[in-house]
Formats: structure tokens, sequence, C-alpha cells
């Protein structure tokens, strides 16, 4: 059982802190380079201690294997305006030195029934402490602010609804999902034409 759950996540919330300082340059950098930056903008928060247990319970992960069972302590979102943008931040990711990717989702190119759309990078990141390096798993998940927008919402009426959507529900958040991809189909072939255009 952990003792000290301040403790315990101190180097989640510092992780998370280095991590949006870190991703927040990129889009400085495609900024001043005066180019289109594939960063909208980027989001970042530690799970609650109340959520770490109920998802440990769900999961039934043991309390002395958070560290290495739980991904989302530290999690991160970055949102795109293009679904394309999405796969360029990913290849942004890859090339990185100050992490370690170890395992890719792409719930982009394979939405999952309910229709949810992201990508997740787990990520291993080392943190300097008093104590010398330690290194944290922590997830990025990358989505367009459509993407972002639905999953919201889902997550909301989840939450109410403890896990058990009633289906006519379900239908409904599936039917706006593909009304949501569309849309975002929409726009990058917008981005695209006025791209062509201004050549």
């Amino acid at each position: 059982m952990i003792e000290n759950w301040t403790e315990f996540l101190q180097p989640y919330e510092q992780a998370v802190a280095e991590l949006k300082v870190k991703l927040r340059a990129m889009r400085i950098e495609f900024e001043t380079a005066g180019v289109h930056t594939p960063i909208e903008f980027i989001t970042g928060r530690v799970k609650a201690q109340q959520n770490i247990i109920e998802k440990a319970e769900r999961r039934h992960v043991a309390m002395d294997r958070l560290e290495q069972d739980m991904q989302d302590i530290a999690g991160l979102r970055i949102m795109t305006q293009y679904v394309k943008d999405i796969y360029t931040v990913v290849d942004l990711l890859r090339e990185r030195q100050d992490m370690v990717i170890l395992e890719e989702r792409d719930y982009v190119t394979n939405a999952k029934p309910s229709g949810y759309q992201s990508y997740h990078v787990v990520i291993e990141y080392p943190i300097q402490t008093i104590s010398g390096e330690k290194k944290l798993i922590a997830e990025i998940q990358i989505r367009t602010m459509q993407m972002n927008v639905w999953a919201t919402i889902e997550h909301a009426i989840n939450y109410k609804f403890d896990g058990e959507i009633p289906s006519d529900v379900q239908d409904k958040l599936e039917e706006v999902a593909t009304l949501s991809m569309r849309v975002d189909t929409m726009f990058q072939d917008i981005q695209e034409e006025v791209t062509m255009i201004n050549k």
C-alpha cells in the first residue's frame, strides 16, 4: 500500500510539467519558422489518487505495481487542427532523444467501436531528482480538436452512466463520431486546397 501519496505523485507532477514545457517549445519553433504548426495546444495532468485507486481495482493492478502497470498516471494531450498533423506529431516524438517510446496505439486509423479516436503513445521519461534519475511511464494522446470534443463529452456521459451507456445514447454517440470524422476530413480537404492556391 502507498503510505505517502504526495510523495508518490510528485515525480509524475514534475514529469508532466517538464513535458508540457518541452512540447510547447516545439510549437514555438514552428511559429518562429513561420510554417504551419502541427500542434494547436497541449494539456497535461496527473491522475488523482482516488481515480488511480478506482482504476487499479477495476483493472486488477496491484498497488505495488502501479509504476509499472498503470501507463497514464502522468498524461498529456496534444491537440491538432488536422488529422495529418497527428502523424506529424507522432513522427516528431519518435525522433526525440529525451524519451523512449514503449508502445503506440492508433485509434485514429482504427477507431474504437464506440467511435473514440486518438493516437496514444506510451513513453518512458527520465526525471532528475535529488536521489538521482528516475524513469517514469507516461501517456501522450494526440488528437484533433474535433476528436477531443467528442471524447470529452463521451467521457462525461460514460461517467454519469457508470460505464453502462444505454444503447440509444450509444447509437447517437457513434453517429456523432461518424459526423466528427467527416468534419475532420472536410477541414483537411479545405486546408490542402488553400495550401495549393497559396503556392
